[in-house]
């Protein structure tokens, strides 16, 4: 038998015969996202890159011009290796340059869980993005880089008894809210992606004795933006853009207009850099409670 061979950066190749550029463009973000590729460092050649994913040179480009979009990756070209970004994760401050989300969030996340008490609040849609990018953190969790004494976690989502601005058909609803596919469709998500960050953190408590508090709160109107505060030092805002598209809902296509969570630029807010920033991140910790305090209901994740 010959040996199995060793792939760039000691890892194995891939034991799929063909990958999607989409699927190259995940593992590679992964690693960025890791430490696995550092800042400023110089990636794989397109060559190395094919052969340990098993794809055709193109699906390499295709996913580098991704990353690059992204703002993970520099120099992105047929020529020489690209590199990674060399400031990855700064998403705060007066000279910050906003993101999307895919890429702002989780450094951001990973640096506030470096805290011995982490506060995190999220208002948004679905909490997909934040289920994400908790990912990260809880990675170096388990395997012993951070280690926080106490998690307070507390989201705000849309209720499920209300009739939502989006995501709605584009044709007209097929009842009132909650009786609408895409209205069910979106449940379905919010309750799946809400369970799951509850079960991810909580599991904490048995493993690591982490003090782990994870509150669900319903909003009476769905929100035109998201914002995420994290341990009262930065606020990450973003608004959700409206697009028409097209999404297969029960065994139908069904035209929609929807928001793109992933992708919504994050602009970052942080105590310190200048009176504007640290207002900034004082009213929207204001604005959060005041909703968490007086209209918001208890959130259950009933279908």
């Amino acid at each position: 038998m010959e040996p199995e061979p060793a792939t760039v950066n000691g890892r194995k190749r891939a034991q799929r015969s063909q990958r999607t550029h989409r699927e190259v463009a995940d593992e590679l973000r992964a690693r960025i996202r890791s430490g696995a590729l550092r800042p400023g460092q110089r990636m794989p050649t397109q060559a190395q890159l094919a052969d340990e994913f098993g794809v055709e040179r193109g699906a390499v480009r295709q996913a580098l011009r991704i990353l690059q979009s992204e703002r993970l990756l520099t120099n992105v070209s047929k020529g020489s290796p690209a590199t990674v970004a060399p400031d990855l994760g700064r998403a705060t401050g007066p000279s910050a340059e906003p993101m999307p989300t895919t890429v702002g969030l989780a450094p951001r996340i990973a640096a506030a869980f470096a805290a011995e008490h982490v506060r995190i609040d999220a208002l948004c849609l679905t909490s997909v993005s934040l289920t994400l990018a908790i990912g990260e953190p809880l990675r170096e969790i388990y395997s012993g880089r951070l280690k926080p004494a106490k998690i307070d976690v507390r989201v705000l989502l849309p209720s499920r008894d209300i009739a939502l601005a989006f995501p709605v058909p584009v044709q007209g609803r097929g009842g009132d809210g909650p009786d609408d596919p895409v209205h069910r469709r979106w449940l379905a998500m919010r309750n799946a992606q809400g369970q799951v960050l509850q079960h991810n953190l909580q599991g904490l408590r048995g493993t690591h004795g982490i003090d782990v508090r994870v509150s669900f709160r319903a909003l009476p109107f769905t929100p035109p933006v998201k914002l995420y505060l994290l341990n009262g030092e930065e606020a990450l805002f973003a608004y959700y853009t409206l697009a028409r598209s097209e999404q297969e809902v029960g065994h139908e296509n069904l035209e929609m207009y929807d928001a793109e969570g992933l992708q919504s630029v994050l602009f970052g807010f942080e105590r310190g850099p200048g009176p504007r920033d640290t207002a900034f991140v004082e009213q929207s910790r204001r604005w959060f409670d005041a909703l968490w305090e007086t209209i918001s209901t208890e959130l259950t994740f009933a279908v």
